[in-house]
């Protein structure tokens, strides 16, 4: 029997199990956060879409220490506060990720396995229309909490920060004019002016007082 002969008669065997592995072999799919270890930086999630078993929608089961993709580069980080019924993307390794993960670095492989749903990653942020975000900046770039209420925004119009309560810790410098308005500032400590100060339209360097006779006697301090 030449080839083409031996071919012929098992095609239909060579489609079947062609069609076997492609229908096991786990590339991407939508899930749904079960729960998040902030330690191990791994979630346990769901599969949100069911697969066909012998006829029948079967739910896939939950997988547990999928590692999660934070964006990080160069020593820094993008870190979010992970949450049950948060959505996020299944990316399913070629081969087995086991030693990798617990080790890093370049491994042998622990188990020889191809696009298993043992070798899931989930990529957070994909979601469904019921979870879509509202009223999306279309102007520039915004971090933001979900509600829209607080947020950087940067354009080119410039710098936005929104929020009931900000807070910087460190040293400032600010280069550049300075606007404060519709509010109370209160400053716990010194406050040093190397120029002048105007107040009320007020210069504290040109500011002079008519009438004052002059003497040898000092000042008293402000009352």
């Amino acid at each position: 029997m030449n080839i083409s002969e031996w071919i012929g008669d098992n095609e239909e065997a060579l489609r079947v199990m062609t069609e076997n592995y492609i229908q096991n072999a786990r590339v991407a799919i939508p899930a749904i956060v079960v729960q998040f270890d902030s330690q191990k930086q791994t979630v346990s999630v769901q599969p949100a879409i069911k697969d066909t078993l012998q006829g029948k929608s079967t739910a896939l089961p939950e997988l547990s220490d999928v590692p999660v993709q934070f964006p990080r580069a160069g020593g820094y980080s993008l870190t979010f506060p992970v949450k049950a019924g948060d959505e996020c993307l299944l990316v399913f390794s070629d081969m087995c990720i086991d030693s990798w993960w617990q080790l890093g670095g370049v491994q042998n492989q622990a188990e020889k396995r191809r696009h298993d749903l043992s070798d899931a990653c989930a990529i957070l942020g994909i979601t469904s229309v019921p979870k879509a975000l509202k009223d999306i900046y279309m102007e520039g770039v915004q971090l933001r909490n979900d509600s829209g209420t607080d947020y950087i925004q940067l354009s080119e119009q410039g710098i936005l920060l929104k929020s009931k309560n900000i807070r910087i810790e460190g040293n400032t410098t600010i280069n550049g004019s300075y606007i404060g308005t519709d509010g109370k500032s209160t400053i716990k400590g010194n406050v040093e002016i190397t120029e002048n100060a105007v107040i009320g339209g007020i210069s504290f360097i040109n500011h002079i007082h008519n009438g004052v006779v002059s003497g040898h006697d000092n000042t008293k301090t402000p009352i």
